[in-house]
């Protein structure tokens, strides 16, 4: 079992940062692949960025490549989502996500723990 608590999110204008983590609790986090998802008022949660449990491999969505970056700590079961460049169409509830497995998805449907969410609001 993987408990997921989401934290950083907030206000902030465009062009902004901000970091979003995940702490984990429960003895199996090395054994999992991560996932941030976000769901924005009126549309579907959406896959936004995934990390293999090593942390050796990543993947975004094309919206967000190179301004989003995915990490974990694994000693500290923590993954984080730095995310640069903030837009307006940034704004949504971002949600953290572990799957039991090597690799990160895009479904959401292959996930099997998830955070409670994280309101990030983008002002232009």
């Amino acid at each position: 079992q993987v408990q997921l608590v989401e934290s950083g999110g907030g206000l902030v204008q465009a062009g902004g940062s901000l970091r979003l983590s995940c702490a984990a609790s429960g003895r199996t986090f090395s054994q999992n692949a991560m996932g941030w998802f976000r769901q924005a008022p009126g549309k579907e949660r959406e896959f936004v960025a995934g990390i293999t449990k090593s942390g050796g491999s990543t993947n975004y969505v094309d919206s967000v490549k190179g301004r989003f970056t995915i990490s974990r700590d694994i000693a500290m079961r923590t993954v984080y989502l730095q995310m640069n460049s903030l837009k307006p169409e940034d704004t949504a509830v971002y949600y953290c996500a572990a799957r039991n497995g090597w690799s990160y998805s895009r479904d959401m449907g292959a996930y099997d723990y998830w955070g409670q969410g994280t309101q990030v609001t983008v002002s232009s």
